[in-house]
């Protein structure tokens, strides 16, 4: 738990805390005291914080380590000797310094790592190499967060310890040559993965070099891949912490002084999906924004595939499909959102085309195939993925593929009759709506009789599944049932080499941020939302 509070500006104490894996955005105009009160965060602290001052100028004087391990830590003690002075809040002459030792720590967890793989192997431990090698290292880490992140940059660990880069896969060139923007989101992203785990993590106006098309799933991504520490961030950008709801806001709208000191702060701390007022919002956004309500929650399958399909979109997760309606409803209907443009995806669960259109006439699209997880394992899919896995770790992709069909066809088939249930389910309630009597037939008071045999119903609908699973026909069964609710879907990522569905669906995404070609066509499934985005 880390010691947030401060004093507000009445003269009373604010006990403000934050647990591990917990995130808080400092939201303010400029001169309301944001950069005292991270101030005080990092005093309150020291020992267990890392201060990554975003919006300052920051340069690599070289694209080599130039620090030995002891000039390292010498380095770090004068920056920490600095940071603790009230000065520190404007002024900074360890500029040149901080970029080195980021440098430093990467090229090193990158050696610790090497270091560890090798033991194992000298040891004749392959077992422990093998389970150390599929962590990721610190720099494809890196790599992975920026292409997600919209920034097509590279970085790599060369000869003589250089770290250099290239843009689009492109020639290398030294890390010194990097933009603003693409310097400040390697040192954001550099200084996050090589923290100490428990640490608290101040990142201050990330923002100000950065679009916000890539500072916000940079920072979003950093969250989940440290979970294992406390975030606070200070931003004018009130959307950041709208596409993370989760976490707390510090609202601060001004300061008290005392002298040239900050002793007060007129702030309210909003609680995760809590509304953020009118005129915070108008202060600080200046342009209209589009977001997508989708079923599901902050770490569903739902939110991180449409974050990909959808780029410079907020993706905002709702626990069903009748709350991302009323969602879109309240963004649409309520002018004070005058600035957001909402709509909203719901899974299909085989709907009536009467309903979709409903549906559509909102804003809320229905997907063309029976949920979200009829994309991530279309055939297309596993094709792709084991395609990829094949290239990495070797073996018959033709091979793989015709096991995983089989093995899940076979997981399937005990399961088909509570499919068919499943499937005619919502056929069935619309079915009993439309024979509800009208106004005419109960003024008429006659005797109204309603006989539906469920059970031919059923039978149908299994006879279905069972016909397309004799054929082999996959692709049919996944996207028209719900095949989650089997163990096929576990049984398919196994023999595909994947230990886990997280892993697979993963690999997924991964996929889709490198092929244009097959993102273009999962996003063409979509066709009247994407052009109603454009």
């Amino acid at each position: 738990m880390f010691n947030l509070s401060f004093v507000s500006t009445a003269g009373a104490p604010v006990d403000l805390r934050l647990a591990i894996a917990e995130t808080l955005f400092v939201v303010g105009a400029n001169g309301t005291g944001k950069s005292s009160l991270m101030y005080r965060f990092y005093v309150n602290n020291i020992g267990r914080v890392r201060q990554i001052s975003a919006h300052r100028q920051t340069w690599f004087s070289t694209s080599s380590v130039t620090l030995s391990a002891q000039q390292k830590r010498d380095t770090e003690n004068a920056i920490a000797n600095t940071d603790m002075q009230a000065q520190s809040r404007w002024m900074d002459h360890h500029a040149a310094n901080r970029s080195s030792i980021a440098i430093y720590d990467l090229v090193d967890a990158e050696n610790v790592r090497a270091r560890s793989i090798a033991g194992a192997v000298d040891a004749g431990d392959l077992g422990l190499a093998t389970m150390l090698s599929k962590a990721d290292a610190p720099i494809s880490q890196i790599n992975e967060l920026l292409r997600q992140s919209n920034m097509p940059i590279a970085v790599s660990v060369r000869e003589n310890e250089q770290v250099l880069a290239s843009k689009n896969e492109g020639a290398l060139y030294s890390v010194a040559e990097l933009s603003d923007g693409e310097r400040n989101a390697l040192l954001i992203a550099a200084n996050v993965l090589t923290a100490k785990p428990g640490s608290l993590i101040l990142i201050d106006e990330p923002e100000r070099h950065l679009h916000r098309s890539i500072i916000s799933p940079l920072l979003t991504l950093l969250f989940a891949k440290r979970s294992d520490c406390s975030f606070v961030v200070a931003t004018h950008d009130i959307q950041l912490p709208l596409d993370n709801p989760s976490a707390r806001v510090a609202l601060i709208r001004a300061c008290n002084y005392n002298g040239n000191q900050v002793v007060g702060w007129d702030a309210d701390i909003v609680s995760p999906m809590e509304g953020i007022d009118d005129a915070i919002k108008y202060d600080l956004l200046g342009s209209r924004r589009k977001l997508i309500y989708v079923e599901g929650t902050d770490g569903s399958l739902d939110k991180a595939l449409y974050a990909i399909i959808f780029p410079g979109v907020s993706i905002l997760p709702k626990e069903s499909c009748h709350e991302v309606e009323r969602a879109v409803l309240g963004v649409r209907s309520a002018g004070q959102f005058h600035w957001l443009s909402a709509w909203g995806i719901v899974d299909n669960d085989r709907r009536t085309v009467a309903d979709i259109e409903h549906l559509r006439q909102i804003g809320v699209y229905a997907l063309p195939v029976f949920s979200v997880e009829s994309i991530y394992y279309d055939p297309a899919m596993q094709r792709a993925v084991a395609t990829k896995h094949a290239q990495l770790v070797g073996g018959d992709v033709e091979e793989q593929l015709r096991g995983a069909t089989a093995a899940a066809i076979a997981a399937i088939v005990p399961h088909t009759r509570r499919m068919g249930e499943r499937a005619v389910e919502k056929t069935l309630r619309d079915r009993m709506f439309r024979l509800l009597p009208r106004r005419g037939e109960i003024a008429a008071a006659l005797p109204i009789e309603v006989q539906i045999d469920v059970r031919a119903i059923v039978d149908e609908e299994q006879a279905r599944i069972e016909g397309w699973l004799a054929q082999r026909d996959l692709q049919t069964v996944i996207r028209m049932y719900p095949v989650r609710e089997t163990p096929a879907l576990a049984s398919l990522v196994h023999r595909l080499g994947f230990i886990t569905r997280h892993q697979y669906e993963a690999a997924v995404r991964k996929v889709l941020m490198e092929d244009a070609e097959l993102l273009g066509r999962v996003r063409g499934l979509f066709g009247p939302l994407v052009n109603d985005l454009m």
